[in-house]
């Protein structure tokens, strides 16, 4: 009925009109503002009266433009109609302009002292960044800074609004940006920030060393937030990545003797280690300065996290099943675990695990 009546909009943009350019009022003035309550209600009705109407909403984007530009902010009676003003913006078929305009006003929601204001408007922005993503970025210092609020509802927003707001030409900047965030954030935050990192970094990657290095910082520093997953996902990317092979070996054998702790790490240096073992050994890697290993150096890493009371059952089994592979790619000898593991890899070797393996093992230490 509402929508077939042609002369109802004209007549809310009157009202409307009216009521933000009339003087003081005292009987309906509230913080200055004439009749908030009757200016957010008239938005509302607008809003649907809008929706899917492109005759309704060419005649309503002045008057929205109006209330956009002329009301004042310094309250919150102000900024409430900001926000209807926006919601309807947003919602009818709006002009570009008009949508900059209501995007601009939530940019600067971002800056409010009540944290309730910047909430709103990070989930407002979040819901509009997919259509209007140009118009969003320009406000991303601004949304990159929310990450260090001490509200955890306003962080988890920017975190997800961050994320919609990489691309491929920002990704350095933002990966930076975000990493930091994982490394200092709390628990809760690290798993979904840590994936939303090896997605983005899979979609935007500028170079293969940089995908690499991406993945390392965020298995050294939340490793043990990493989903179960992701372990194969990493593997594969390290796989297909053949000239990056000795860089990403050596790389990964450096983190395993400065931690052992967070075992998706351990897990993927130990797969690399069994599978690309040799070239660390001869020291091929031309990505940086090759570092001096031995084969018995990179064995007893393996073995050290064979009897590790960090390592879980399925890391022990990427290392018994790299000393394996290593046992035919390693020159110096085919006996390669220490007597005083037998009683550990036997165990392995006869519960069924899924890294079942027979490995021949030597009656005395290697010199």
């Amino acid at each position: 009925l509402c929508r077939s009546d042609g002369i109802l909009v004209p007549q809310l943009v009157r009202i409307l009109k009216n009521l933000i350019m009339s003087g003081y009022s005292p009987e309906h003035d509230v913080s200055g503002i004439s009749d908030p309550f009757l200016q957010v209600r008239i938005l509302r009705l607008l809003r649907i009266l809008g929706k899917s109407d492109d005759d309704s909403s060419e005649a309503m984007n002045d008057i929205l433009a109006q209330v956009a530009t002329n009301t004042e902010t310094s309250k919150n009676v102000g900024n409430a109609i900001l926000y209807e003003t926006v919601l309807t913006i947003m919602d009818i078929k709006s002009e570009s302009g008009l949508r900059v305009l209501a995007i601009n006003i939530l940019g600067r929601f971002l800056l409010n002292n009540d944290k309730n204001i910047r909430y709103v408007a990070l989930t407002s922005l979040l819901k509009t960044v997919q259509t209007d993503h140009n118009a969003v970025q320009r406000h991303r210092s601004t949304i990159v800074d929310c990450l260090k609020d001490l509200d955890v509802s306003i962080k988890r927003r920017a975190m997800e609004l961050s994320f919609a707001l990489v691309n491929g030409n920002n990704i350095r900047g933002m990966m930076k940006e975000l990493l930091y965030f994982l490394d200092s954030c709390d628990p809760e935050f690290k798993a979904d920030c840590a994936s939303g990192v090896f997605l983005a970094a899979e979609k935007y990657a500028p170079s293969k060393r940089w995908h690499i290095d991406t993945i390392m910082r965020v298995l050294t520093t939340a490793g043990s937030y990493v989903r179960d997953d992701s372990v194969p996902n990493l593997i594969q990317l390290i796989t297909n990545s053949v000239e990056m092979h000795a860089y990403t070996v050596q790389r990964l054998y450096k983190a395993l003797l400065d931690d052992i702790s967070q075992q998706p790490l351990v897990q993927v240096a130990s797969w690399c280690i069994g599978e690309y073992g040799d070239l660390l050994v001869s020291g091929q890697c031309e990505e940086e300065e090759p570092i001096q290993v031995t084969e018995d150096e990179v064995l007893d890493v393996l073995e050290g996290l064979l009897v590790s009371n960090l390592s879980t059952p399925v890391t022990r089994g990427y290392s018994l099943t790299a000393i394996m592979k290593l046992s035919t790619r390693f020159s110096s000898t085919p006996l390669i675990c220490f007597s005083s593991n037998a009683p550990l890899i036997n165990k392995y070797d006869n519960s069924g695990n899924p890294f079942n393996c027979w490995i021949k093992i030597t009656t005395n230490p290697r010199p």
